[in-house]
């Protein structure tokens, strides 16, 4: 299993497309931590969310244990089947959703000239301009 580590970073929640259950989170390239990309992550068909808008020291994405799902299904009602679609955003496990598997994109901000998101629909992919891009899972 793969799972999206980026520790150091702030990240945000920068949209949820409630009619395409579409979730994206970002990390802009600032001086503050001293990063130079961009980092965003999209997670689809989105049926359930437990979010911070911030997260001031990383993410690290990952499918939810056994046991970290056996305490959210406790506490949310959640079906037996959700677990292979529930993800972990944080180490401490007190944020998650409960969608598609998550995906990410980084580049160089600079590099991106006026593209204003690297998951940006009406835009050839990949783009003409070094990136790096995973799935999580």
């Amino acid at each position: 299993m793969t799972d999206f580590v980026r520790t150091g970073r702030l990240f945000r929640v920068v949209e949820f497309n409630p009619s395409h259950r579409q979730l994206f989170l970002r990390s802009e390239a600032t001086l503050v931590d001293q990063t130079t990309t961009r980092v965003e992550i999209y997670i689809g068909h989105v049926e359930l969310m437990l979010l911070q808008p911030y997260y001031r020291n990383g993410l690290h994405i990952r499918r939810a244990s056994s046991e970290e799902f056996a305490v959210l299904k406790e506490r949310h009602g959640l079906e037996s089947s959700d677990a292979e679609y529930t993800w972990m955003l944080d180490p401490d496990g007190d944020s998650f959703v409960i969608g598609g598997i998550p995906s990410w994109r980084e580049a160089d901000y600079e590099s991106m000239g006026d593209r204003e998101s690297l998951y940006d629909w009406s835009k050839p992919w990949p783009p003409d301009f070094p990136v790096e891009s995973g799935w999580v899972g």
